[in-house]
């Protein structure tokens, strides 16, 4: 019986490990240890311990991984916990560097419901999670209390996520077992950061896989949209157009935005029925293997841009080109939103925009502008950072200048995402989509 089970569990190991049965592409498992690796560094001696997304019994998507636990360790099951001891030569008691991913007590009921899992009795699990060490999560308490009772200053140098509550619950019960107050964790977020800034190749790989099929289901809507469409008809298609592509989901709710909703920013109802003379800001991406692509574009109902509304399309596409062509490498910020640094990207474009055209009064268009810029992109599609960012190579962020009138009913975004090539050029993930106003009603007819 027990050479069944053995190999039941071998069955399971390896059909984790296939890439074939694997529903996310992922990167080489050195590539997640080198990154934590490199989080330890930061870690100043301590500890950290980051937990995985839970799992709902019931959503609306498939589960997603936690960003930061994903970003680590690749591993896409929930309940898990990771700790990561950081070097410590000089400590009273001497430690290496050492990493453990915990998992969960299998709940064979609920995997009727959402699927076999892995535990840390799975045969050959460490090369399955790429992780050095795989424990039971039973045995966390015990690991961190023997770990911390011989150095008590990994109480004050304990990294975690700040928002976990499994995090609080775990240091609260350690520190009173060890006769101690619970310390404030220190944010592990923070040094994730940083590292999360830049992306490897393998993560522009993937970037680009979800800018693309993006581009697809843009051109999907540039052919769907049509007086008496629904909003939500439209973003209907541009799902089916994700999942045929291989996608998981939507990186953010769709936008939609026809007639007045095109003046909302994050208008995300799409329960207006699309009218003749409305424009149209299609705010709408996907995520593939968990990384994200963010496109704009606005299109007219009917297919042709009216004067004024082509005028106040080309005001925003010039600032975007304004921004592009003032980025300077390692000298350019961006989501600079008070424009006080001369070098931001945000004032370039604010610049162009406030110097061309007026409103109906005859007001600079600058006022209204509503947002920053444009934002980090990776993970999340609002990925991580400390802003005014300085842009260096590898990193990838969105450039989305608007101009919303409420009293025109007229609203226009043009957004697209950029990467900071290593020559230090940027390089458009969305260049082979329509972007001109002349392009875009070309692809509004089929060309």
């Amino acid at each position: 019986m027990k050479s069944v089970r053995n190999f039941a569990l071998l069955l399971i190991a390896a059909c984790v490990a296939s890439p074939f049965l694997s529903a996310l592409e992922k990167q080489p498992a050195s590539v997640y240890h080198q990154r934590r690796v490199a989080l330890a560094g930061r870690l100043q001696s301590g500890v950290a311990v980051l937990f995985a997304a839970e799992e709902p019994l019931l959503d609306f998507m498939p589960y997603r991984q936690d960003s930061d636990f994903y970003y680590l360790t690749g591993w896409t099951e929930p309940g898990a916990a990771l700790v990561l001891i950081a070097d410590a030569p000089q400590a009273a008691t001497p430690r290496s560097y050492k990493e453990i991913l915990f998992l969960p007590t299998r709940d064979m009921r609920l995997e009727k419901y959402t699927g076999v899992k892995l535990d840390a009795a799975t045969p050959g699990v460490e090369k399955v999670t790429g992780v050095d060490h795989v424990q039971p999560m039973t045995e966390m308490p015990a690991v961190l209390n023997a770990l911390i009772d011989s150095d008590r200053r990994l109480v004050i140098n304990f990294w975690t996520q700040p928002a976990a509550a499994q995090a609080r619950s775990l240091l609260a019960f350690t520190a009173t077992t060890l006769g101690l107050a619970a310390p404030n964790a220190r944010d592990v977020t923070a040094p994730l950061t940083e590292l999360r800034l830049v992306k490897d190749a393998g993560e522009f790989n993937l970037l680009k896989k979800a800018a693309d099929a993006s581009v697809v289901a843009q051109r999907v809507m540039m052919k769907a949209v049509k007086p008496g469409v629904t909003e939500r008809a439209v973003a209907g298609k541009m799902t089916a157009s994700w999942l045929e592509s291989g996608c998981e989901r939507p990186s953010y709710a769709p936008i939609v935005g026809s007639g007045i909703n095109s003046t909302i920013l994050h208008y995300a109802a799409n329960e207006r029925t699309i009218e003749d003379g409305d424009v149209v800001v299609v705010d709408a991406a996907c995520e593939y293997s968990l990384y994200a692509a963010d496109i704009t574009r606005t299109v007219p109902a009917n297919g042709h841009f009216t004067a004024r509304q082509r005028e106040i399309y080309n005001v925003v596409l010039g600032a975007q080109k304004a921004a592009v062509d003032a980025f300077v490498l390692s000298k350019s910020t961006i989501n600079d939103r008070d424009r006080r640094d001369p070098n931001s990207l945000d004032t370039a474009a604010y610049n162009y925009i406030n110097a061309h055209g007026k409103d109906r009064r005859g007001q600079p268009l600058g006022q209204y502008w509503l947002h920053g810029l444009g934002h980090m992109v990776g993970m999340d599609v609002h990925d991580p950072a400390s802003y005014p960012a300085l842009l260096k190579p590898g990193m990838v962020f969105s450039i989305e200048p608007g101009v919303y009138i409420p009293e025109e009913k007229l609203g226009i975004r043009i957004e697209c995402v950029y990467m900071v090539g290593e020559d230090g050029k940027l390089i458009d993930m969305n260049a082979a989509l329509a972007h001109t106003a002349d392009e875009v009603e070309a692809a509004m007819r089929g060309n």
